[in-house]
């Protein structure tokens, strides 16, 4: 059976070879055939052409946009006639239309008492639950996704708001359905941009920690309802602990045991509606229920009936304050109504294009603009129920924006008549599922860095504000990122008994080594960032050697450093540079660098900086495996006084003298297979050829 051992980049090694074969003498008989398999270096015309790469994206999208159909153009702008074509309307219909229905149901008590939460006057939570549904079931690429106002973004509007202007005002008003408008407009941008994939640098610990803290904020925000007297409005806890204290002398029962009353239903509703699945209509039915028994009792306030009027969005002379507050609405609309999507469109087996989707929202905020409507996102509670209901497409959201079309120009008188603490309780208990403690459990118990990571977030939310918990959680995050990329793992590798596969003699203890020879695995682009670190970690493996696990020829320090490149996607001219010096210091101590299986785009670069001519192109090759039977040569060379800055074949050579002569030198009839295994140090036969090792000893 033929077996490879060796195949550096050596361009008559094959001739070499097999000379070798043809003369080898009894005493060698037991070498084995060799294959040589020859490292591609880039040539002047691959330069030359893969000037060019910068523009091979662009021209792959130029490409793609020229094959398009009408048909396909059609669909990119308008996402809806991607279901439109494939609508069945006898099995979907019906489905569609109780799933709208009911998360129409839900929305109505939902949007007033979301509204309240962001200092509004109710009806305009109405308004923000018209136009945007209908809006998004045409644009929006989700056929599950319920839009509309949540609890987080009201929270996030009233507290950038009421330091702006008072509640009550009518500025006050203006504003939010500005920020509607600045915050499609970003939405609108960022998805023709493509630049949807900037979310992915905040992690999920960070997402988890700020709305648990948000959560808790939105839930005492809301305890005045209960308690029956104002406290200060506020993102912090501190300050709204304060006031709820301050003002225990103020306390009321009747709101209290009514609002309690009525969050017990509602948590007992959709507990039921959870975990029965013949009783799923009572979660959605939940927040209805709640103000048709609460509208006996108290008032809320006059509520204009009928549709929102067409107007442009006024004060844009304070757009410039609202644009921190812009950017953060548009970052929490990504991280929750992107990541719902998603996830509902890999449950229903269809692909959803993120940026398409944040172009679909933008395009809802804007329109829902001109019709009174604050900034609005998918709500993670109304897409699940969607979800549960049978949704199959954008119909549902249809059937809701209908239910509330007849709501605004039908039931608006009913509606003065909600308590402000059934309101309360809605959001309260919409917002209790976003504690999300048990993350924190699982966290803890799997990753410390990222349980610390949702503490940071959590805490900085709760005590210091949203916007700034928001920046430390964002601010923290990158900081692990980079940490984690200018920290890369490093890995000793050795050979697994048996094959000639090497891995992370950490991860594998039963791995060996050979004397002399360190090879080891970058696992990480090498960048300016982290050159320094991958420096020092390789001087302390020359320095650091485990002299447990290694065989091979005797030798008294490390002769040969091999750098497996294949997990290596990038390299930068800061780390041409540190590979350079790395070479230089080297030399000093008698040191070879040998390179094994780098990429075609790293390759390249090391080539254009003059690296490969500078280390030689015959220290590059296709596998560690290659590389290691050269360099075990070299080492048992190095007993017979020669020098490895030598190259490692020459053509007037003949290579079977010279392995004899090596051999010959320790006063051995080593065959090649002999010297790989490591025959002197090796715990195994000298009759076993190191190809048929088992792959784990006896102890194992």
């Amino acid at each position: 059976m033929e077996i490879t051992y060796a195949s550096p980049s050596f361009s008559d090694l094959a001739t070499v070879a097999s000379a070798s074969a043809s003369m080898s003498s009894p005493a060698t008989s037991t070498s084995r055939p060799v294959r040589v398999i020859p490292l591609q270096h880039p040539t002047i015309t691959t330069s030359s052409s893969s000037s060019s790469l910068p523009n091979v994206a662009f021209s792959r999208f130029a490409t793609r946009l020229r094959r398009m159909t009408w048909l396909e153009w059609i669909e990119f702008f308008l996402p809806c006639c991607r279901w439109i074509r494939i609508y069945k309307w006898r099995e979907y219909f019906q489905v569609d239309l109780m799933a709208g229905i009911t998360v129409g149901v839900m929305l109505v008590p939902q949007s007033m008492s979301y509204a309240k939460l962001a200092g509004l006057q109710p009806i305009y939570g109405l308004y923000a639950g018209f136009v945007p549904l209908f809006v998004y079931a045409i644009f929006g690429s989700s056929r599950q996704l319920a839009v509309g106002p949540v609890a987080l973004v009201s929270l996030l509007v009233s507290n950038v708001l009421s330091s702006i202007a008072d509640p009550s005002s009518e500025l006050y008003t203006e504003l939010a359905i500005l920020l509607s408008l600045m915050v499609g407009i970003l939405e609108c941008i960022m998805g023709l941009l493509r630049l949807g994939w900037l979310i992915r640098f905040i992690s999920h610990s960070v997402i988890s920690g700020f709305t648990t803290a948000s959560a808790i904020v939105i839930g005492l925000s809301q305890a005045k309802y209960f308690l029956g007297y104002d406290i200060d409005r506020s993102s912090k806890i501190i300050p709204l602990a304060k006031s709820i204290i301050a003002g225990a002398d103020k306390f009321s029962w009747p709101p209290f045991v009514m609002g309690s009353v009525t969050l017990a239903i509602l948590l007992v509703m959709k507990h039921l509606g959870k975990s029965r699945k013949h009783l799923r209509f009572l979660r959605a039915s939940g927040p209805l229920t709640a103000v048709v028994l609460g509208t006996v009792f108290a008032k809320v306030g006059d509520i204009p009936q009928g549709l929102p009027k067409f107007s442009v969005p006024k004060a844009f002379e304070y757009a410039e304050s609202l644009i921190p507050t812009a950017f953060l609405i548009t970052g929490v609309a990504i991280l929750e109504s992107v990541g719902i999507a998603k996830a509902l469109a890999a449950k229903n087996g269809y692909e959803l294009d993120s940026n398409q989707e944040l172009f679909g929202l933008g395009v809802s905020n804007v329109l829902g603009s001109f019709f009174s409507a604050y900034p609005t996102t998918g709500s993670f509670s109304r897409s699940a129920v969607n979800h549960e209901s049978g949704a199959k497409s954008g119909v549902s959201g249809i059937v809701s924006g209908i239910i509330m079309t007849c709501a605004l120009l039908f039931l608006t008188p009913l509606f003065e008549y909600i308590p402000q603490c059934t309101l309360a309780a809605i959001v309260i208990s919409a917002v209790i599922g976003l504690v999300d403690y048990d993350e924190a459990i699982f966290l803890w118990r799997v990753d410390k860095k990222d349980f610390l990571l949702w503490t940071i977030t959590s805490a900085t939310t709760l005590f210091l504000g949203i916007e700034i918990g928001v920046i430390v959680g964002v601010g923290v995050s990158l900081a692990f990122v980079i940490h984690e990329s200018a920290n890369p793992h490093i890995a000793v590798l050795g050979r697994l008994p048996g094959t000639t596969v090497y891995r992370n003699v950490k991860q594998y203890p039963e791995a060996y080594t050979y004397n002399g020879i360190v090879i080891v695995r970058v696992d990480a682009p090498i960048y300016f960032a982290n050159t320094s670190y991958i420096k020092d970690r390789l001087r302390e493996f020359e320095v650091d050697v485990d002299s447990s696990t290694r065989r091979g020829p005797e030798a008294e320090r490390i002769n040969f450093v091999i750098l497996e490149m294949a997990p290596v996607t990038y390299i930068d001219s800061s780390a041409v540079q540190a590979l350079k010096d790395l070479y230089q210091e080297y030399k000093l101590r008698d040191i070879q660098i040998a390179i094994s299986n780098p990429s075609p785009e790293v390759l390249l670069t090391l080539s254009r900086s003059g690296l490969v001519e500078l280390i030689g192109k015959e220290w590059y090759f296709v596998r560690v495996h290659d590389a290691v039977q050269v360099c075990l040569q070299r080492v048992q060379s190095l007993k017979g006084g020669s020098n490895i800055s030598q190259t490692p074949l020459s053509l007037s050579e003949d290579k079977s003298s010279f392995l004899a002569r090596l051999l010959k030198e320790r006063g051995e009839n080593l065959s090649i297979t002999d010297l790989e295994s490591g025959i002197g140090r090796s715990p195994l036969s000298r009759d076993r050829d190191s190809q048929l090792e088992p792959l784990l000893s006896k102890e194992h």
